[in-house]
């Protein structure tokens, strides 16, 4: 090859790598900007972030975003947005600046998220909602089931009177005498993990969430059928709902590995605890109110302290292998800084709150008693209000069982009759004369606490055909 073509090619080699840039820029220039899609890229963010407050069953402000319509319609403060001009809009001026109005009592929207919504809108707001999908879930357009149900959570009413049952984006409150049709309180939660009626009955705190989306702290008012407050935490679900003695209180936990405690009157997140280290499932207060006790699926029961949420201590034994899985649930004995608390194991186990001597390796000092192991892992556990009586129920891969226990008298045992489904949830009404236990195949049933015998049973939801079915629950 002669010089002259090799200084030739060398020449169109460097024009070609200095032209190239200045292409590509011309061409990303000239190139229309992506469109933003509603349904993928900025539903995601509203449901997280703003429809705890504003959706169809609460409507804050007059304002539900769950929809592209609703979005549209806006509410008090006129139209959320002017399609095609961003800096126009209500939305925008809300969720951006340096500290911006909404979410209320949250944490600000990424700059990248308001950024989506900015351009969807710039775009012209189009909605590329599925047509298939079904309408959102409300009073107005309550759950439909073509099968029953899974029960995660069930609570009697304090006078007993009443049991609250978990539903898919609702909570059922039957009356056990039949004398009144099912209450309905229907959220935004898809699944409902706990509940938990509050000392004087009168409110209902709910923790659930939609997993992989969001958690959700609701707070009803029974009586009235009314949704006090919707809170919304985290990215996943939230579990173990816990009010304390006066009722002034929840705490919760979630799968965010963190447990919280709110003020019921406001609704505010009063505090917020991270030592653990796995899926927070179960809580309750101390008897002095002044702690709360938290177990996870990292093998630990943790004491906190309520004012500022300092963690003081593992209460179990912190020897590995002591416990032979997570804890899936703990409760208090009304009268005594003692709880209650059962997991993988199967072992239903009594503690002892605070320590009286120095930890020594090894140690299990704050355990009291152990109970006798149902078959397969420990999901729920109830206590009665006297504390004299608690009931647990468990689940293996194909079946369930309960037991009430005397608390005092490990020996003494009542085998609830006849189950074969995986049991998810039990409670044991006030004057410890019956226990309700629920699960997989979304029966409730009523025993006698005394023999174990099965007094009556009912489906948690009406199941339908599903080919009347509009919109199905599962």
């Amino acid at each position: 090859m002669s010089l002259r073509i090799v200084c030739v090619s060398a020449c169109l080699a460097a024009l070609f790598c200095v032209s190239l840039p200045a292409a590509i820029a011309q061409d990303a220039a000239a190139a229309p900007e992506k469109a933003v899609s509603y349904y993928r890229s900025v539903r995601p963010v509203l449901q997280r972030h703003c429809s705890g407050c504003h959706f169809a069953g609460k409507r804050e402000g007059e304002l539900s975003v769950t929809s592209v319509a609703d979005l549209a319609k806006g509410g008090v403060a006129g139209a959320s947005f002017t399609a095609g001009k961003p800096d126009d809009s209500v939305l925008i001026k809300y969720i951006s600046g340096a500290d911006p109005e909404m979410p209320l009592n949250g944490d600000p929207l990424k700059p990248e998220q308001v950024e989506t919504i900015r351009q969807w809108i710039a775009q012209g707001a189009p909605d590329d909602t599925p047509p298939s999908l079904e309408k959102p879930v409300s009073p107005e357009n309550p759950p439909v089931y073509s099968t029953a149900p899974v029960v995660t959570a069930i609570d009697y009413s304090p006078d007993g009177h009443r049991l609250a049952v978990s539903g898919y984006h609702e909570v059922r409150i039957h009356q056990l005498d039949g004398s009144a049709p099912v209450q309905r309180l229907i959220g935004r939660s898809q699944r409902i993990e706990s509940l938990a009626f509050s000392p004087d009955g009168q409110l209902l705190a709910v923790a659930g969430g939609t997993p992989a989306l969001f958690g959700e702290l609701q707070l009803w008012n029974v009586a009235e059928n009314r949704l006090l407050h919707a809170v919304t935490l985290g990215t996943d679900s939230l579990f173990g709902v816990s009010f304390n003695n006066d009722g002034s209180l929840v705490a919760f936990g979630g799968a965010d590995n963190r447990v919280r405690v709110v003020n019921v009157a406001s609704g505010e997140v009063k505090m917020r605890m991270d030592a653990h280290a796995d899926w927070v499932l179960g809580t309750t207060f101390s008897l002095k109110n002044d702690h709360v006790i938290s177990v996870s699926r990292d093998r630990s029961m943790k004491l906190t302290i309520v004012e500022n949420g300092q963690f003081v201590d593992n209460i179990t034994s912190i020897t590995p292998g002591a416990l032979k899985g997570g804890l899936a649930d703990v409760q208090r004995l009304p009268a005594a800084e003692e709880v209650l608390a059962g997991g993988a194991d199967g072992e239903p186990r009594l503690y002892r709150i605070f320590r009286e001597r120095a930890r020594q390796i090894g140690d299990d000092f704050n355990l009291l008693r152990a109970f006798p192991r149902l078959e397969g892992r420990i999901t729920d556990i109830d206590v009665s209000p006297s504390g004299a009586r608690f009931v647990a129920g468990a689940s293996t891969a194909v079946g369930g069982s309960a037991r009430v226990y005397t608390t005092a008298d490990p020996a003494k045992v009542v085998d609830l009759q006849g189950l074969t489904s995986p049991v998810f949830s039990v409670a044991i009404r006030g004057d410890e004369k019956q226990v309700a236990v629920a699960g997989f195949d979304g029966t409730v049933r009523l025993f006698n606490s005394d023999t174990g015998v099965l007094e009556s049973s009912f489906p948690a939801a009406v199941s339908t055909p599903p080919a009347a079915t509009a919109a199905v629950g599962r």
